[in-house]
């Protein structure tokens, strides 16, 4: 998320007087895209295309549809760079502040409250709702094509010889 103050990387509002039932498609441009990378700590994202539809429901709107995007992240085990498509549905809901919660109080979450996304006023940001979407799409795990022959290149494939689990390891070959 964007620090408080600064503009968000790729922003679209949305003013709530003015959702209808039409299809949006959102195709943030390549400056968007380029400062959306470096937030997620990535290569680069080629391309994103949101298609979405607006139900409002008196305050609330809630928004269904499909994030389509290209990223070139990192491998996890060799740094080498690797395409990934994302293609992941999009539920969310904008709902006005629900009031102030006390750190003391058990909250059970539902699978359908999850989603939920405050905005104050007349209007909310669905670009950084969707730039949020990504984020959590992007596997920080992930392992490029190559990664089982670099693994191999460079010895890292059996067991482990250093590390917390090294020792629990020289003992259990004592037995």
């Amino acid at each position: 998320m964007s620090l408080p103050g600064m503009a968000p990387e790729y922003s679209v509002p949305v003013d709530l007087r003015e959702v209808n039932d039409v299809p949006l498609t959102l195709v943030p441009d390549e400056a968007a895209r380029r400062r959306l990378a470096g937030r997620f700590g990535i290569s680069a994202i080629p391309a994103m295309e949101a298609t979405v539809r607006l139900l409002r429901e008196g305050d609330r709107v809630t928004v269904t549809g499909r994030l389509v995007a290209n990223v070139i992240q990192a491998c996890r085990v060799s740094a080498e760079d690797f395409p990934v498509h994302i293609d992941e549905p999009v539920h969310l809901r904008f709902v006005p502040p629900v009031g102030e919660i006390v750190l003391d109080e058990e909250i059970e979450l539902t699978a359908d409250a999850c989603d939920e996304i405050e905005y104050e006023g007349t209007a909310f940001d669905l670009g950084e709702a969707l730039a949020q979407t990504l984020a959590l799409a992007i596997d920080p795990f992930a392992e490029g094509p190559n990664a089982d022959s670099f693994r191999a290149e460079h010895g890292l494939t059996g067991e482990t010889t250093t590390g917390p689990f090294a020792a629990l390891a020289a003992l259990k070959k004592q037995d």
